[in-house]
């Protein structure tokens, strides 16, 4: 299983592209030698609401159980500030609404390195 960013283009005028917001999909698929096959694409929600990133868009998911529960919650890093985005495993292919990964009671921030 991996986790694909796909950009959307939401509204567009005049061939200027105004506004773009990343979705997280989930692509599963089998590859044996030759090419692979993977099923339609699914969108991720956590909290009902699709999973997306605050602009300009570059995302960086994973999944890793931050919880200790034995599922893997998946975290979202935004290009923005180096942000994490939590949303918590509750089984049954569901996941919670997000929440910024805290520090000291503070939004943790993780710059990256350009």
């Amino acid at each position: 299983m991996c986790a694909m960013q796909i950009f959307r283009d939401l509204e567009e005028s005049d061939r200027t592209m105004k506004r773009l917001i990343l979705s997280t999909f989930v692509l599963l698929g089998t590859a044996v030698a030759g090419a692979a096959e993977f099923a339609a694409p699914v969108r991720l929600e956590g909290g009902g609401q699709p999973v997306r990133v605050e602009s300009p868009g570059y995302a960086a998911p994973c999944w890793a159980d931050i919880d200790g529960d034995g599922k893997k919650d998946l975290l979202v890093g935004q290009f923005n500030k180096g942000k994490i985005r939590v949303y918590r495993n509750l089984g049954k292919g569901k996941l919670s609404t997000a929440k910024w990964l805290q520090a000291e009671g503070k939004n943790a921030e993780v710059p990256g390195v350009w």
